[in-house]
């Protein structure tokens, strides 16, 4: 199988060499990866880290050389699934921001959060296995997280809509520890705590 791809992989760059634009190849191959992460990240939430890879190709449409040529070990995927969360709940925070008031952002990114930290906690073993591959996934958090909670928080403060002297790492810390797994929480709890903390944070605020 891995010849197969190789092979298919060579015809797809002598086409882009004949006059096929290789943007074209990069975002199939983008397209792939997404579908892998994505797949992996449902799959991992449900049936563990441990869960066979053709559950994975299955549900992301790929064959099993796709998903080693991309990610030859599963530390590999474990570690790229969790920056393709941590990335998918950064990005949420500039449509929120455009559609919400401040304190109202907050509170719908910080339920997102949520959930990326419900997914997180199903890796937390294979995190805490002492595999190399994990070494760089504290930092990449704090780079692609941290700047966002501050700034929706220094905004929410300047609107007067949250008290100002609300700690990022204190909010971070709150939601964390009022998160449930998702498997435990059917009836929505973590997202009615989440709203409770904001409003906490209103209590003072000068608007």
């Amino acid at each position: 199988m891995v010849s197969e791809d190789t092979t298919r992989e060579a015809n797809a760059n002598a086409v882009a060499t004949e006059g096929q634009p290789p943007k074209r190849v990069r975002a199939d191959a983008q397209r792939s990866t997404d579908a892998l992460l994505t797949a992996a990240a449902e799959v991992f939430a449900t049936s563990g880290v441990d869960a066979p890879v053709r559950q994975i190709t299955a549900k992301a449409g790929v064959g099993a050389g796709t998903l080693y040529r991309h990610f030859p070990q599963r530390a590999d995927l474990i570690a790229a699934v969790l920056r393709h969360e941590i990335d998918a709940c950064a990005d949420t925070a500039p449509s929120l921001t455009a559609q919400y008031e401040p304190a109202e952002a907050l509170t719908k990114w910080l339920q997102r959060f949520a959930v990326f930290i419900a997914t997180k906690r199903g890796l937390s073993a294979a995190l805490h296995s002492g595999d190399p591959a994990y070494d760089s996934l504290p930092a990449y958090f704090e780079q692609r997280l941290m700047p966002i909670l501050s700034a929706l928080i220094d905004t929410a403060a300047k609107a007067g809509e949250i008290r100002s002297d609300v700690d990022a790492d204190d909010v971070l810390i709150a939601t964390r520890n009022l998160t449930l797994p998702a498997q435990e929480d059917s009836n929505g709890h973590t997202q009615r705590m989440i709203a409770l903390l904001v409003d906490g944070m209103r209590y003072g605020a000068t608007r």
